[in-house]
């Protein structure tokens, strides 16, 4: 059983965009009295398991949105703990419609597993404006632009505050809910090519120091932009007055 801290430490379980061949999807587990892990996609339960293979570690878990690399690694998981006789209840928070697509896609991957699980699956629907008291977290939502519904996600405590994108661009609900962050985990796409559904690191830059974000922590860089531009992105970074780093994963870092 992983020990339970009274602080929050951050591991940067995968760091990689969803079709990237050498880093695993984007995904972090918060750790503190409780553990929360953020995304589940397709690659990440190995992740989980390396980081700890206990099968009561986790309390909860946060899905932004529903495309595979985010949320197709629930079923292995999920079996996992049953094999290994979890008997505590474990807490998904989704939006609304979300609940369905997850139990379909668990009894698609391993037909009839849940109503063999000895533990109890919960659900709690995550939207806009609303705050969710689970333990010592209060938790709070905002979109992003991105080609599935998407809410980026506020982990705050009584001390600090951590802040998760999942895809998208930014917006100004995103800015307010960024604000004064110690840590914002962001999807940083491309360097400086603008696109509709995905945030570039320049305009990243420019909202963590408008938000007096601490640190700003990159990730999901498209594979392309990842081989050939990480020279730049590194130059740029270190020229900044403001934190930003550039996690490999199971990295860790600690508030």
């Amino acid at each position: 059983m992983g020990i339970k801290l009274d602080n929050m430490k951050i591991i940067h379980l995968g760091v990689g965009e969803a079709f990237d061949e050498t880093l695993p999807n984007n995904s972090h587990l918060v750790l503190s009295k409780t553990n929360l892990l953020l995304d589940c996609g397709y690659s990440i339960p190995p992740q989980v398991w390396k980081y700890n293979s206990d099968q009561s570690f986790l309390d909860a878990i946060y899905i932004s949105h529903l495309h595979a690399d985010h949320y197709f690694g629930i079923p292995a998981l999920l079996t996992r703990m049953w094999e290994e006789k979890r008997k505590k209840p474990l807490t998904i928070i989704c939006q609304k419609g979300a609940k369905a697509q997850i139990e379909e896609l668990v009894d698609y991957a391993y037909k009839g597993i849940a109503s063999k699980f000895e533990f109890k699956l919960d659900f709690i629907e995550a939207k806009e404006g609303k705050t969710i008291n689970f333990n010592e977290f209060k938790l709070s939502f905002a979109p992003t632009i991105h080609s599935a519904d998407n809410l980026a996600i506020k982990i705050s405590d009584k001390t600090h505050a951590i802040c998760y994108s999942g895809d998208g661009q930014f917006t100004e609900e995103t800015e307010k809910l960024y604000n004064g962050a110690d840590l914002a985990i962001h999807e940083a796409f491309t360097f400086n090519e603008k696109l509709q559904n995905h945030s570039c690191i320049a305009d990243l830059i420019g909202m963590a120091k408008r938000n007096k974000i601490k640190c700003l922590a990159l990730t999901h860089i498209r594979r392309d932009v990842r081989k050939n531009q990480m020279d730049l992105i590194k130059e740029k970074i270190s020229k900044e007055k403001i934190k930003v780093i550039v996690p490999e994963p199971l990295e860790k870092f600690i508030l």
